[in-house]
């Protein structure tokens, strides 16, 4: 017996759990892996790189009979790459980090599923008047991109206002213990992404995943020296959490000191990129980073947290009567 909840019903999932689409990271591949596992794998679009979609998404297509998606950060996205993207037939599409508003519409006549992360009440209010068939409540917790409310309390406000629409748990959920928590805050599911960030098919250097399995969330911090220097204008409240290293320790006390030193860093952070120095280039870990102990393929990742998940929650039940 698997868990069942709105969201496997609607995927025909055997584990309520969906990979984060991070860019850069969640490529075809992994999503296509998390997918034949029973999952829902999205492809990270990121800033909506043609080429790079281009590729990965034919991989994912072409790597699952199962639903997949994919996933990308609004505000950057335009009109064309949400079509490049819609061409290659998802069966989910996420929008995070921005007004949906101008691209709902689009995605709902291309008979995909619309994914709508937010980070506050006010985002899932919006997610809701555009007809989000799935909303996912981001806690400050996540790797990456996210806002200033912590996951606990802000995915069982965030269901109360839902209704009938599923909700997803993100932010520092890593294992089974996260996404049975997750549904006994009243989520359909977990939205994971750190812990399969440290799975073989990610796409990102050994070095980077190897940190994560070294790190803690004690050496997580929330900064925007790393949007800063790779010229990302991130709206307020975005912030990435990231593992600690000198560059953070460097400026993040000092960012229009960094502005004005631009053109240096930016060419030693590209640079980094190519030596595979972390010390200079981020690693995006989330606090849940503690949680993981090695790096496993994601189709293991996928049966195990939602194996676990499903003992747990059998468990509780010994707790009553």
């Amino acid at each position: 017996m698997t868990i069942r909840t709105a969201l496997t019903a609607m995927f025909g999932l055997e584990h309520p759990i969906v990979l984060a689409p991070m860019g850069g990271v969640s490529g075809g591949r992994i999503a296509a892996a998390v997918s034949n596992a029973g999952g829902l794998g999205l492809v990270g679009g990121g800033y909506g790189n043609p080429e790079w979609l281009a590729r990965e998404l034919e991989i994912a297509a072409a790597g699952t009979q199962r639903p997949w998606g994919a996933g990308v950060i609004t505000w950057a996205a335009n009109a064309a790459v949400i079509e490049l993207m819609l061409a290659h037939r998802p069966h989910a599409f996420m929008l995070s980090f921005g007004d949906p508003r101008p691209y709902a519409a689009a995605i709902k006549r291309a008979g995909c599923k619309l994914i709508c992360q937010v980070q506050d009440l006010a985002g899932a209010r919006t997610a809701l008047e555009v007809g989000a068939d799935v909303i996912v409540a981001q806690g400050a917790e996540a790797g990456g991109h996210g806002a200033m409310r912590g996951t606990l309390p802000l995915v069982p406000a965030i269901v109360d206002i839902a209704a009938s629409v599923p909700v997803l748990a993100a932010g520092g959920i890593a294992d089974g213990r996260g996404l049975a928590a997750a549904l006994m805050l009243g989520a359909a599911g977990a939205l994971i992404g750190t812990r399969y960030y440290a799975s073989t098919e990610a796409l990102g250097g050994d070095e980077a995943k190897q940190r994560m399995v070294a790190g803690s969330g004690e050496d997580t911090l929330r900064t925007r020296v790393f949007d800063i220097v790779r010229g990302y204008d991130w709206p307020r409240p975005y912030t990435g959490r990231a593992l600690r290293n000198r560059f953070a320790e460097r400026w993040g006390a000092d960012e229009d000191g960094l502005r004005d030193a631009f053109e240096v860093e930016r060419a030693r952070f590209e640079q980094a990129g190519r030596d595979g120095d972390y010390e200079v280039r981020m690693v995006w870990a989330s606090e849940a980073v503690d949680l993981i102990r090695s790096v496993e393929s994601a189709a293991r990742l996928t049966r195990d947290i939602g194996a676990a998940a499903e003992q747990l929650l059998r468990r509780g039940a010994t707790f009553v009567g």
